[in-house]
C-alpha cells in the first residue's frame, strides 16, 4: 500500500502501481462474479470488470426495464444474464448492487445461495450496519466486503471511458476465507477505482448518508435555491440568477477546484471575490455547522435509515418520488438551467453515450 499525506495525517491508499489489473484478473481467474441488481451501480461496475477481462454475469428480474437493459448493453439471456436467483447459485461472488429497499426484500431469496467460501459484497454499507432494521445478516462462512466508488454509476462508467479512475473505498466486514481483502481490492481495481481507501461499514455509510444528505446533494441544491430565489426577489432576470448561482460554479469554478484545490481557484480569482468569499465562508461554517452535527446525530441514531426504508418500501413510492423529482424539475431555477445548457457553444453528449461506448 502507498502512504499519501493527507494535510499532515499519513493514510495508507491501494494504487494500479502497487496492485495492476493483471494482478486482480490473476486473483479472480477462477471466480464468477455476479451482479445482482441493474439499477445506479450495477451496469457501470459489471461493464467495466467485464471489458477488464473478468468473468461476469448478471442477476435481474426477467421483463423488467432493467432486465430489457442488460440486453441493450450485450448481456446474453442465459449465457451471461439470468434471474437473480440463478446468478446466485451460479456465482462465487456476488455483487449485492441493489436499492437499499431492494436488498431487503431481495435477502431471503439470496441468503440460501451464500454457500461457505462464496463473497458477498456491497457498494454501500446500509443493508449490514443496519441489520436491525435490515434483516440482513450474512452467514458466518462466507466473506463479507465492500468497495464503494465515490460517485454515480453514470461518472463510473465515464471515467473508465476516458481512461481515469474514481476514488473508491473498501472495507471487511467478515474475512471467512483468509482471502477477503485480496478479493475486494481486485474487485475495487476491475471496477474502476484511481485509487482505494480503507474504512469500515458502518464508517461508510455514515459518511455516504451524511455527503448525500449534506453537501454533495441535499445542502448545495437548498444553497442553490436560496441564493436563486434572493436573486430574482431582486429583480435579477433568470438567466442572470441562475449563472451566478449554478452556471458558473459547475462550468467554471469546481474545475478549478477538481484540478488543484479551493486556495488555487481562490488564488485566481479577482481580488474582489477572494476577500468576499473569505469573509463570508466563515458567516456560512457557522451557520451550517449546527446543520450538519445534527445530520450526522441523524444518521448514527438509524433514524434516516428507518426513514429511508419506511419510504421506499411503500408500493407507490416510485410514483410520489416522480411527483417530487417533477416540482424540482419544474421549478423556474431549473428550468432557466435547462434553457441555459441549450445555450452552451457544445453540448456534453457523454451522459447519453457513456453505457453504450
Amino acid at each position: 500500500m502507498a502512504q499519501i499525506n493527507f494535510g499532515g495525517t499519513i493514510e495508507e491508499v491501494v494504487t494500479r502501481e502497487e496492485f495492476p489489473m493483471d494482478k486482480a484478473r490473476e486473483i479472480l481467474r477462477d471466480e464468477t462474479i455476479a451482479i445482482l441488481g441493474y439499477g445506479v451501480q450495477g451496469p457501470a461496475q459489471s461493464l467495466n470488470l467485464r471489458d477488464n477481462g473478468f468473468n461476469v454475469i448478471v442477476g435481474q428480474r426477467k421483463g423488467s426495464p432493467s432486465w430489457n437493459k442488460a440486453v441493450q448493453h450485450g448481456w446474453v439471456p442465459g449465457e451471461t444474464l439470468f434471474e437473480m436467483e440463478e446468478a446466485a447459485q451460479r456465482a462465487t461472488i456476488i455483487q449485492f448492487l441493489l436499492s437499499d429497499a431492494g436488498q431487503i426484500a431481495a435477502w431471503p431469496k439470496i441468503k440460501p445461495h451464500l454457500t461457505p467460501g462464496k463473497a458477498l459484497y456491497f457498494s454501500h454499507g446500509f443493508g449490514v450496519t443496519f441489520s436491525d432494521q435490515t434483516g440482513i445478516v450474512p452467514p458466518k462462512d462466507v466473506d463479507v466486503i465492500l468497495a464503494a466508488p465515490k460517485g454515480s454509476g453514470t461518472s463510473v462508467r465515464r471515467l473508465f471511458l476516458q481512461g481515469k479512475g474514481i476514488n473508491s473505498s473498501f472495507a471487511i466486514y467478515q474475512d471467512a476465507t483468509g482471502t477477503a481483502r485480496d478479493r475486494v481490492i481486485a474487485l475495487g481495481i476491475g471496477v474502476g477505482s484511481g485509487y482505494l481507501f480503507e474504512t469500515d461499514f458502518r464508517k461508510e455509510v455514515y459518511s455516504d448518508l451524511t455527503g448525500e444528505r449534506g453537501t454533495l446533494m441535499g445542502a448545495i441544491a437548498g444553497i442553490f435555491e436560496a441564493q436563486y430565489e434572493v436573486l430574482r426577489s431582486k429583480g435579477h432576470s433568470p438567466s442572470e440568477a441562475f449563472n451566478e448561482t449554478v452556471e458558473e460554479l459547475t462550468q467554471s469554478l469546481m474545475p478549478l477546484v477538481a484540478e488543484n484545490g479551493m486556495d488555487w481557484m481562490y488564488a485566481n480569482c479577482s481580488t474582489t471575490a477572494q476577500r468576499g468569499a473569505l469573509d463570508w465562508k466563515k458567516k456560512f461554517k457557522a451557520a451550517t455547522l449546527p446543520v450538519f452535527k445534527e445530520l450526522y446525530e441523524s444518521v448514527a441514531s438509524g433514524k434516516e435509515a428507518k426513514r429511508t426504508i419506511e419510504h421506499c418500501s411503500q408500493p407507490d413510492y416510485r410514483s410520489k418520488l416522480e411527483e417530487e423529482l417533477k416540482e424540482l424539475r419544474n421549478s423556474e431555477l431549473w428550468q432557466a438551467g435547462k434553457a441555459v445548457r441549450s445555450l452552451r457553444p457544445e453540448k456534453n453528449a457523454v451522459e447519453a453515450s457513456m453505457i453504450n461506448a
